[in-house]
């Protein structure tokens, strides 16, 4: 054999040793990659579990005797708009529970126009109200003029179901009760990945001049991220005002653009009612599914009625009225242990428990009745 046969065969060994060690390589690769991309479904239906459960009132604070403390006491409630049910509802049954304690709650109706908010503080300012409450998603330093002079007229100034727990508290007001939307989106993520099994390409609807709208969606990103690192979402932002005229057109023309995607979040559940008809003009009914958040009753009867609305995380009306009372009763009982947020349980509703939520659904249905008993213990009621 010569020298040169021989190098031949050396340099083919070599050559072939060298590209089984790049495919081995390149194997390997490509399994450690699939396993760092791959989806935490345990975890995801973890997160889901736990918000499958029915919740249980615990104490937010030391028992008092609401009804004697808050006789004779005025509580003005400017919601930030009328026109969302949800929030509507809240005011209402805030006015409700203030009747079972003993003293007067009135509610501002408005249609979202921050004019009106300021005829509402002025109003309480003029007719010696003891407090007003900015609920649903005002920002009491957007009032800052208004408010100082209500503060200067002897009120207290309470901001309530307002912000996400991430925002540093607004000095402008005296009790700040935000909820924490950034866990909403967080289940919602959760969610989404269980259904999707890790292939989620979502539509993210949200509305950025509402003020936790943002940090919702950003838990939701960084979440779907965590869990689903396959996944996608897009947001779009649709202010409130625009929600009748511009929600549907935007769902459309992302469908056109995008027909991969295959599961679209409101992040407020009022939101859907404009979803579905971009679905059927697609002809996407029955084929993309929604989850969402707040629990309004006619979204509730979506799940319940077979449309696209399959998942909502349901807050109870009754207890948000309750723990905003409760933190407003603290406050100006002197109790000294006033609430900094919102003690409000999140609830998953899909068909598998719908039927809790009454036909048709109801606001404070299917969450349990230990939190209207334990608020009457906890006032001495």
């Amino acid at each position: 054999m010569t020298t040169s046969s021989i190098t031949r065969r050396s340099t083919r060994a070599f050559r072939g040793g060298t590209a089984l060690a790049l495919t081995l390589s390149t194997a390997l690769a490509s399994v450690f990659a699939s396993a760092a991309q791959a989806a935490d479904l345990d975890a995801a239906q973890a997160m889901v579990d736990e918000y499958s459960a029915l919740p249980v009132f615990e104490a937010p604070g030391k028992p008092f005797d609401a009804a004697a403390c808050m006789a004779g006491k005025k509580v003005l409630v400017v919601p930030v708009t009328s026109a969302i049910p949800f929030i509507s509802a809240i005011a209402e049954e805030m006015d409700s529970v203030a009747d079972e304690v003993g003293f007067d709650v009135e509610i501002w109706k408005n249609q979202g126009q921050p004019t009106q908010w300021v005829q509402g503080i002025e109003y309480a300012i003029a007719n010696g109200f003891d407090a007003v409450d900015l609920m649903g998603g005002i920002i009491p330093a957007a009032l800052a003029p208004q408010l100082a002079a209500a503060h200067e007229a002897g009120l207290r100034v309470f901001a309530t179901h307002h912000t996400d727990v991430s925002y540093e508290p607004d000095p402008n007001a005296d009790v700040r009760l935000p909820l924490s939307f950034s866990k909403v989106g967080e289940i919602l993520a959760a969610w989404v990945t269980t259904q999707t099994e890790g292939n989620a390409n979502v539509l993210v609807i949200g509305t950025d001049d509402v003020p936790p709208s943002q940090p919702y969606w950003k838990s939701f990103e960084a979440k779907l991220a965590e869990l689903s690192p396959e996944s996608k979402a897009t947001y779009v932002n649709v202010p409130l005002a625009d929600w009748a005229t511009k929600i549907q057109t935007s769902v459309q023309s992302n469908l056109l653009q995008d027909p991969g995607i295959n599961y679209i979040v409101p992040i407020y559940d009022s939101m859907s009612q404009f979803v579905m008809p971009a679905l059927a003009i697609t002809g996407k009914t029955g084929q993309i599914p929604i989850a969402t958040f707040n629990g309004t009753p006619f979204v509730l009867d979506m799940i319940r009625e077979g449309d696209d609305v399959v998942m909502d995380i349901g807050e109870s009306m009754g207890w948000i009225a309750r723990s905003a009372v409760d933190a407003h009763m603290r406050d100006l009982c002197d109790i000294g242990d006033t609430p900094e947020e919102l003690y409000v349980p999140l609830y998953i509703f899909t068909d598998a428990n719908i039927e809790s939520a009454g036909d048709p659904a109801d606001f404070n249905m299917g969450y349990g009745d230990s939190f209207i008993s334990g608020y009457k213990e906890l006032w001495g009621l």
